[in-house]
């Protein structure tokens, strides 16, 4: 029986070890964290449940909506209507835009520029598109840019939007600009199934994606597959163009036939390896944008009506809220109360990063309040605050020739798959993630799949997680 290691149990590690453990494989899966899911892993806490962000369960892809309805059943899922909203200079835009409520927040004046903005850019387009914010102002013109673009994607990225490479612009809106989007707004039907953006309904476990990932956890050790949890992998040892095993923090040695990654991409360069200069350098230049969720519980029964709000007001360093209620009645045990999950992005062990749970409530009751997204007589009962290192990766200038290097090396180890949103560090949704997995066990089955084409072709429009 072949044997298979993979480091990471998220979407992709725990997608390819399933599909492997099912086909007759020895599968070995590692990882640092208590719990499997990896960025969609579900917190419960105190009877509540929390997502890392918010995943919502969709896709195009055949087979992974099979490999949904195999791991749990049809009744485990939700049909979630989606309502997401942007909060903007003190009032709320739909998203995706409907045009009769943008003009009347934006007011006559206000649009009017909007309008002009983009049409002087279709007639004088920025050239060469470099950055991100080149792309999306020749999009939706510049006036729209720094209301609905610039300020979140800073918060998010940590990085000027004049800095940030267009390619992450190209690949999560691909598609649309403000004609497609008022297309959408006045006839859905034309944009249905076209543009990801514009869904309007999504399925969603009933507590949450961590549940089916605990599932799939199971099934795969029901299968005789393995998950070890609280272990670390410090070093990667190369043979003669193959991967020879993995060590763990306590120098245990893992050998296997096949070896899968589906960690942080920029990890692999910081274990105890023979990889040559050139590609280390390549590696150790990767840089992932962490963030900072605060789940705090509230004595009401109802807030807003979003599923999630992202916010576009510079006043405040929250970026996006989460209703976990309104994605499943189920995460909030009790009817009256209500579970807001508040994110806030930044650097692993920057100041913000490094700030007390108590601090970081502190300043997530105040910004909800500041801008009124919490009546003043709220009560917060309880909160939880988790940290995710390694959530996004970040498209620096110059980060496509590293991959590049990355991706000729490794091309060359013949037994050594890498996947998965920080695998591949690709901004992938979470079904490309599963897909990648997928797509690694069938090569190792014998067939000879691209995997580095997934998220290159599809359409990423929108981040939820």
């Amino acid at each position: 029986m072949k044997k298979v290691v993979i480091v990471g149990a998220g979407p992709a590690g725990l997608s390819a070890g399933y599909f492997l453990s099912k086909n007759g494989f020895d599968v070995e899966i590692y990882d640092s964290a208590s719990q499997v899911g990896g960025l969609a892993k579900t917190i419960k806490y105190k009877g509540f449940y929390f997502d890392l962000g918010g995943h919502r369960f969709f896709t195009k892809i055949k087979e992974v909506e099979n490999l949904w309805g195999e791991i749990l059943d049809e009744r485990d899922f939700l049909k979630v209507k989606r309502l997401s909203r942007i909060y903007y200079n003190g009032k709320f835009f739909y998203y995706p835009l409907k045009p009769v409520n943008a003009f009347c927040n934006l007011g006559p004046v206000k649009s009017f520029m909007a309008m002009g903005s983009y049409i002087w850019r279709k007639i004088f387009p920025i050239s060469p598109e470099v950055s991100f914010e080149d792309w999306v102002s020749n999009q939706f013109g510049s006036y729209l840019f720094k209301i609905f673009f610039k300020c979140y994607t800073e918060k998010v990225r940590g990085i000027s939007c004049k800095v940030l490479s267009k390619d992450w612009a190209k690949q999560r809106i691909k598609k649309l600009n403000l004609f497609n989007a008022i297309l959408g707004a006045f006839f859905p039907s034309f944009t249905k199934g076209k543009i990801r953006t514009l869904i309007t309904q999504f399925k969603y476990p009933r507590f949450g994606p961590g549940m089916f990932y605990e599932a799939m956890a199971r099934k795969i050790e029901n299968s005789g597959g393995r998950i070890y949890l609280h272990k670390r992998v410090k070093g990667v040892i190369f043979g003669q163009g193959i991967v020879d095993s993995v060590v763990l923090e306590d120098n245990t040695k893992v050998k296997g036939d096949f070896f899968i990654w589906a960690a942080p991409l920029s990890h692999l360069f910081h274990l105890e390896n023979s990889i040559s200069d050139e590609v280390l350098k390549a590696g150790r230049n990767l840089k992932f944008r962490g963030f900072l969720t605060c789940a705090l519980i509230l004595d009401r029964k109802n807030t807003f009506p979003d599923n999630w709000i992202y916010i576009h007001s510079p006043e405040v360093k929250l970026a996006r809220i989460q209703n976990f209620k309104n994605w499943s009645p189920y995460m909030v045990p009790d009817e009256n109360k209500t579970c807001l999950g508040l994110e806030y992005f930044c650097n692993e062990n920057d100041e913000f990063w490094n700030k007390s749970d108590e601090e970081i409530r502190i300043l997530g009751e105040e910004e909800l309040r500041k801008i009124n997204l919490i009546p003043r007589d709220t009560k917060i009962l309880d909160y939880k605050v988790e940290r995710i290192p390694n959530a996004y990766p970040v498209y620096y200038p110059g980060y496509s020739r590293d991959l590049k290097v990355i991706k000729n090396f490794f091309e060359k180890i013949t037994n050594f798959y890498i996947i998965g949103r920080s695998g591949m560090y690709r901004y992938n949704n979470m079904d490309h993630s599963i897909y990648t997995g997928i797509l690694a066990g069938r090569n190792i089955m014998g067939e000879e799949n691209d995997i580095w084409r997934i998220g290159a072709e599809d359409d990423y429009l929108e981040e939820v997680g």
